[in-house]
């Protein structure tokens, strides 16, 4: 995995003569989530790049441009409680991403939970999952990580108005198909590497 983020951060920190606490003590973070940021283990949100520019004194699309080029081995995950579904539709989403990890969850408890340990580029979610709605799921998701992509997966065409109220990138119709997901990653909000040869 590409680490333009955690390098560049290390080599802006190192030129200001900063510790990683005196570093977290300007941005209001723990120490430990510079190292996160460094070890290439976590990305920082919005918020944090644009604070980390005025530190450094640097152009946000400097950081931006870092940050985009440290997903070559994104990190996919879906969310169903369908356990026939995500056996279906994991073999797609390796064959469409080939250099993504993919992970499945059937309780969107542990998928929320991944997210705040681990650094998420693009999460397909059904939206009825027995008791609990998809669409407060993903405005839970995007609290912890505003730059996060979701696109909700669904039988039913009727939820695609309040699907878009949520902040979420995209809309599909099961069953997932790999053109279909094609077509998502074409129109995410926040666009991130493949990785791999010509991506």
């Amino acid at each position: 995995m590409s680490n333009n983020f955690s390098d560049a951060l290390k080599k802006m920190r190192y030129k200001k003569g900063l510790s990683q606490l005196e570093l977290a003590e300007k941005l209001f973070v723990t120490r430990s989530t510079i190292s996160r940021w460094e070890s290439g283990n976590r990305l920082p949100d919005a918020v944090m790049i644009s604070r980390l520019a005025k530190v450094f004194d640097v152009d946000v699309n400097v950081l931006l441009s870092a940050v985009e080029q440290s997903d070559d081995c994104p990190n996919v995950i879906m969310v169903d409680d369908n356990k026939i579904i995500l056996n279906g539709g994991l073999p797609i989403l390796q064959e469409v991403m080939p250099n993504a990890s993919v992970t499945a969850f059937t309780k969107p408890k542990e998928a929320i939970d991944y997210i705040k340990a681990n650094r998420v580029a693009l999460v397909f979610l059904d939206i009825e999952m027995g008791t609990i709605s998809g669409l407060d799921v993903c405005r839970e998701m995007l609290r912890i990580n505003p730059r996060l992509n979701v696109v909700y997966l669904t039988a039913y065409r009727d939820y695609s108005f309040d699907a878009w109220s949520t902040g979420a990138s995209g809309f599909m119709l099961k069953p997932i198909t790999a053109e279909g997901v094609k077509q998502q990653l074409d129109h995410l909000r926040y666009p991130f590497r493949m990785g791999g040869e010509g991506s």
